[in-house]
């Protein structure tokens, strides 16, 4: 398939690229770089993937050196009129939107670092795709769209209307842009609510980067609520496992979808939201010593009380990526924070961020 893949710099993007190329697909992808967290990173992903210095450039198309059908072009999805020219001359069978402002915690202190990428970039995205009739947009969406919900495990079939951060609420409010959009123009759209995505090249922001970092420095690492929290961590290959098992499979309105009752994660529109984690949550403390055992080091722990914008737990229920595409996630927390620190002490503890 010809897919545009946005965010192609980012963590899950780097490893999708990765799978897709091995299996024979042809990409064009684009990222902004910004400097959410250091760019260096995003850098070196670029290079596994044979793209050079010149990336550093805005506009410019860079062919890979080392994969043919991959290329990449450094571009914000607030350029409305350059990003509608890729999607509609380049004729793709998928797009995959997996560019966005991240960091719960982030969209506390900046608020309007949300708006560019998170709204009007998305907006752009699904105008360019209708006009190119795009077969098939998959998005990420978060498990952040759950907000205070109580119940675990977080179903689809929950309503997401109590949002507990702006970043969550950009989320929220990408599923029901995508719907419209579906319901308008027969758009066929998957969004995908990830769990607490961990492993190599991953994002220095996320929790467990940074411990890895202060463990290996000899700093304390700050435990939100005494580690008394339970977060669903999920592997990224079985993220990107998932995203390509939708990918192939675009979503096709319910014509028994009852309006009168209405299921919030499909519709008689072409629209479906899944949720893709572990379905395994693991309390903070726990995944904090095996983190430490990968590792072969202590860390020195600092307690605090619960922060803004974060919530107790989190807990996938994925019974409908099962039922729908027979994933399952196969990575264990022991195994994934093993392959996480085999790469972080060979090249993480140097990077960056």
């Amino acid at each position: 398939m010809r897919v545009l893949l946005t965010g192609a710099a980012g963590f899950i993007g780097f490893h999708l690229a990765k799978r897709l190329l091995a299996r024979g697909d042809t990409i064009v992808g684009i990222d902004s770089i910004n400097d959410y967290y250091d760019p260096a990173l995003k850098f070196a992903r670029l290079a596994e993937l044979g793209i050079g210095s010149g990336a550093a450039e805005f506009g410019a198309r860079m062919p890979s050196v080392t994969h043919p059908r991959f290329s990449f072009i450094r571009m914000k999805l607030e350029e409305t009129d350059a990003l509608k020219r890729l999607i509609v001359d380049g004729s793709f069978d998928r797009v995959v939107n997996l560019a966005a402002q991240a960091g719960v915690r982030y969209s506390i202190d900046h608020p309007y670092a949300y708006l560019d990428s998170n709204l009007t970039g998305f907006l752009n995205v699904l105008e360019s795709c209708r006009a190119a009739k795009t077969p098939h947009l998959v998005y990420a969406s978060s498990s952040s769209v759950y907000g205070l919900n109580a119940t675990r495990p977080f179903r689809i079939s929950d309503h997401t209307d109590h949002p507990v951060s702006l970043y969550a609420a950009t989320k929220k409010a990408n599923e029901l842009m995508a719907h419209t959009y579906s319901h308008l123009y027969g758009i066929p759209t998957s969004g995908l609510r990830f769990f607490t995505v961990y492993g190599p090249w991953g994002r220095p922001d996320m929790a467990y980067y940074k411990f890895a970092k202060s463990i290996m420095s000899g700093k304390a690492i700050d435990v939100y609520n005494n580690g008394d929290m339970l977060r669903d961590f999920t592997y990224v290959d079985d993220i990107v496992e998932g995203i390509v098992r939708v990918m192939d499979k675009a979503p096709a309105g319910n014509a028994a979808w009852d309006a009168a009752n209405p299921d919030p994660s499909e519709s008689s529109a072409p629209y479906r939201v899944y949720n893709i984690g572990n379905n395994k949550p693991v309390q903070l403390g726990a995944f904090i010593e095996t983190l430490e055992k990968a590792l072969g080091k202590k860390a020195v722990k600092h307690y605090l009380p619960m922060q803004p914008g974060d919530v107790y737990a989190t807990e996938a229920d994925v019974s409908a990526l099962e039922a729908d595409f027979g994933w399952k996630p196969l990575t264990t927390i022991a195994d994934g924070l093993r392959l996480f620190s085999e790469w972080f002490l060979k090249y993480g503890e140097a990077s960056a961020g």
